[in-house]
């Protein structure tokens, strides 16, 4: 126990320290969050790479103690395999997740490393071969085991992820998720998953001190796919433990936010139409900011609602069937409860849920065509008309488009409007959405009818047709320099040919 708390303090220490280098380093070098897109909520450039101090913060009290060898670091060696693949697979995690905030990286990416890890750790033993029942029995696994560990980290991996939508929200999480576990495996007597937990928590609650709101700086996907990753190891490692009937249910209860918001996010826009890895502006906290909450607010009540949860989840390592089901039935009517009163979970938006999936599968269609039309363009007037006829299918009053030279910030290299092109003077939402690259421009629309803000089916239409038109845009204007006369030069003459 005195390990766990020395290390805890190193690690804050650690992180602390280094989480307003972090934010020197991504300030110099541009590596920002530039709150592009109606989802975002911060209204300025945020530094976007904390993640790294955590990591940082979380390793060097380990790495301290595996290299002299004390009394707490012979644990390390005799759990060698777990210990070392857990840190190990935490660095590669967090240099995907680097590589993300920095350069970009596609979902089919990001899961096919966050799968190879899951697979890596479930042959270092983290898995989970049984499912308990709250009613005596117990389903083994078997060769569903691996699936079902990987399942269980990639989605615990994302469901964090996802959750990081406000200061301090998604640390204040994963540090309750992390107190619980540790408590946990203090009451099964696990040293190693209490040193583990002990540096987790130490990491955290260092960086929170600059990213509680206001924040000076984010996790990054660096931060919260690496805490995601710790957890859910760690809940598997201690679950494996319990003698008691729902093992998998305290992991899933501890983390019951996270994967909720994840789970509702999934349904809502699979139920839309939308792509299951897009973002949107609908999970739990921004509900509470449109219900007139303030930021700091919104963070406070999901903090209390991780409380409820990590008491319920100690509630149930010692507690009988029928205690666990009374505590399942709490909880789950309290969450349809807190869900309605926030705006989901209601009848009366399913018929217009329904004609917006039919209004979104249509658009979506028409961009996938403007693709294809994309694809085979061959001038820059070939690009405009490719997409000049989805001005309908946007409902936009006006459509434009602007390309940009290659290379320069100012320099137009053609823009088109459509016929309706806004007078002046008329009242209308206009957003220009641009895409990025080398070979630069921006999609410009406008609506006259009365709309506030952009509605996110239109964003990510818009989104995915500007990634069409870079990829044309660098095609055409490649073309282009081709077919240019080039200059030859003969003693003191240059002669075009």
């Amino acid at each position: 126990m005195r390990s766990a708390g020395v290390a805890f303090l190193l690690s804050l220490v650690v992180a602390a320290f280094l989480t307003p280098v972090a934010r020197g380093f991504a300030l110099r070098f541009g590596w920002l969050d530039h709150a592009r897109g109606s989802r975002k909520i911060h209204g300025k450039p945020i530094p976007r790479i904390g993640g790294v101090a955590i990591i940082l913060g979380f390793l060097a009290p380990l790495i301290a103690l595996a290299i002299y060898q004390t009394g707490t670091g012979k644990l390390f060696y005799q759990n060698e395999l777990r210990a070392f693949g857990l840190m190990a697979a935490g660095v590669v995690i967090g240099l995907l997740g680097l590589y993300d905030d920095i350069k970009g990286a596609n979902a089919k990416k990001k899961l096919s490393v966050q799968g190879t890890l899951a697979v890596a750790l479930y042959l270092c033993g983290f898995k989970i071969q049984q499912l308990a029942t709250p009613f005596g029995f117990t389903i083994d696994l078997g060769q569903f085991a691996l699936p079902f560990t990987v399942f269980w980290i990639v989605g615990v991996i994302n469901a964090l992820n996802l959750i990081d939508g406000l200061d301090g929200l998604a640390g204040g999480v994963a540090f309750f998720a992390v107190g619980t576990t540790f408590v946990i495996a203090f009451m099964r007597g696990d040293a190693l998953m209490m040193l583990f937990m002990a540096c987790l928590g130490g990491a955290v609650l260092g960086f929170l001190f600059y990213n509680f709101n206001p924040a000076s700086i984010f996790m990054g996907d660096t931060g919260s796919m690496f805490l995601g990753l710790v957890l859910a190891v760690g809940s598997i490692q201690t679950s494996q433990k319990s003698s008691t009937a729902v093992a998998i249910l305290i992991p899933i209860i501890v983390l019951g936010l996270p994967i909720a918001d994840t789970l509702m996010a999934m349904g809502r826009r699979a139920f839309r139409g939308r792509p299951i890895f897009s973002a949107d502006k609908e999970h739990i906290h921004h509900r509470l900011l449109a219900l007139g909450l303030s930021h700091r607010k919104a963070v406070l009540v999901l903090y209390s609602a991780c409380v409820v949860l990590a008491a319920a989840a100690l509630s149930l390592v010692y507690a009988s069937s029928l205690q666990t089901v009374v505590i399942l039935t709490f909880l789950g009517a309290s969450f349809v409860v807190g869900m309605r009163s926030i705006g989901l979970f209601r009848i009366e938006h399913a018929s217009q849920m329904g004609k917006k999936r039919q209004r979104n599968r249509r658009l979506r269609a028409a961009v996938r065509a403007a693709g294809e039309r994309l694809s085979h363009a061959e001038s820059p007037d070939d690009l405009w008309e490719s997409v000049r006829v989805l001005e309908d299918d946007f409902e936009a009053a006006s459509l434009g488009l602007c390309l940009l030279s290659p290379g320069k910030k100012t320099d137009v290299h053609v823009r088109r409007y459509t016929t309706r092109e806004l007078t002046e003077g008329t009242a209308a939402l206009s957003r220009s959405i641009e895409f990025q690259g080398e070979f630069k421009g921006a999609l410009e629309l406008a609506w006259t009818d009365g709309r506030l803000e952009i509605d996110r089916d239109d964003e990510i239409a818009a989104e995915v047709l500007c990634d069409h038109l870079s990829s044309a845009w660098k095609r055409v204007h490649e073309t282009l320099s081709d077919q240019r006369p080039r200059p030859t030069t003969r003693g003191n003459l240059s002669i075009v040919s």
